[in-house]
């Protein structure tokens, strides 16, 4: 079906759902996030919405004259180690800029029961971390010319949205070619993200370019999931060991799941780093007194939460911002690697 839009000749409402083949309720209710659509026809909805280039007439006014002097956060959790630093850096760069900062929280809701609390009506604009909300919601403002920053998480196809992250792949590297340089070990066990995680990802082929560099051969056994928790990573730990799995050293994809790795060791009578050398990756705060403290690749984290909310400001503003923004990171030593420090 050939519904043309032109300039002059904006699409309507009508022309969406003839598109997708649904009514104009269904649409409303897409375009507005008021209430649940089956997930396959709300992309429908937002694939028309995208051909078709359709702003609502009531978002586009709201964008072009209510200001909330709010930014809003979503987020799968603010607990934990790793979301404080990110936090603070956004709720300074936001306090400087004269922004308030709502947050919405979405870890333990079902994805279809995720409702958009956060969008137009009450923000000026969203910082989105990785995985927090669904592609038709974020098509949706997109196509109606919404400010959205990314933290940890490269923009969808099609979708032109800042992102702010950090050097993960190198990072990644660093850690595992100082097993291998400096420590000599051989067989480097990678605890991994959740599945889907983007830095996680990064992170295995950091891991992998190491190996490689150093023609040691990559075994997929030694990739196991540390789902970015201390909990479920200590059952993985434990689960390994009961298996009879040799390993000489951990690459641990973030802290938190390094603290679980560390206490399964040590009931397994097993020593860090005597035994096992161990580096993990964020450097948390709860790092550096762990015991023994633990080598870590240094994630600017605060940095990543404030320069978001910068560009999210000057989008707000409608100025020109940077797309992607790769933040450095580097090796910070302790002794869980088998470093002496004096």
């Amino acid at each position: 079906m050939d519904i043309p839009s032109h300039p002059n000749n904006p699409a309507t409402i009508e022309d969406v759902a003839r598109l997708a083949g649904v009514s104009i309720a269904t649409v409303s209710r897409v375009v507005n996030g008021k209430s649940p659509v089956v997930p396959a026809t709300a992309q429908r909805v937002m694939d028309a919405v995208r051909e078709l280039n359709y702003v609502p007439r009531a978002a586009a006014r709201i964008l072009a004259s209510k200001r909330t002097n709010t930014l809003g956060l979503i987020v799968p959790e603010i607990s934990g180690e790793f979301f404080a630093p990110m936090l603070r850096g956004i709720e300074a760069a936001a306090g400087e800029a004269g922004f308030d900062l709502l947050i919405h929280t979405t870890a333990y809701k079902k994805p279809e029961m995720r409702r958009h609390t956060l969008g137009e009506h009450n923000t000026d604009g969203l910082l989105v971390f990785i995985g927090s909300v669904q592609l038709a919601e974020l098509t949706r403002l997109h196509s109606i010319g919404f400010p959205v920053v990314f933290l940890h998480q490269t923009a969808p196809e099609g979708l032109n949205i800042p992102v702010v992250t950090v050097e993960n792949k190198k990072g990644a590297a660093l850690a595992v070619e100082h097993l291998i340089e400096t420590h000599e070990c051989r067989r480097i066990l990678y605890l991994s993200g959740p599945e889907g995680n983007e830095d996680s990802s990064w992170r295995e082929r950091g891991y992998r370019l190491a190996l490689e560099k150093h023609d040691i051969p990559f075994d997929p056994a030694l990739v196991a999931p540390g789902y970015y928790s201390t909990k479920r990573a200590a059952q993985t730990m434990r689960e390994l060991l009961e298996s009879g799995l040799t390993f000489d050293g951990i690459f641990s994809g973030d802290d938190m799941a390094a603290v679980g790795a560390l206490s399964a060791l040590r009931e397994a009578g097993l020593r860090v780093p005597e035994d096992i050398k161990m580096v993990g990756f964020d450097d948390i705060p709860l790092a550096r007194h762990l015991t023994p403290p633990l080598t870590t690749i240094h994630a600017p984290t605060e940095e990543v939460g404030r320069i978001a909310t910068d560009l999210l400001v000057r989008l707000i503003r409608h100025e020109t911002v940077e797309m992607e923004i790769l933040l450095p990171t580097e090796l910070t030593i302790r002794q869980s690697c088998g470093c002496k420090i004096v």
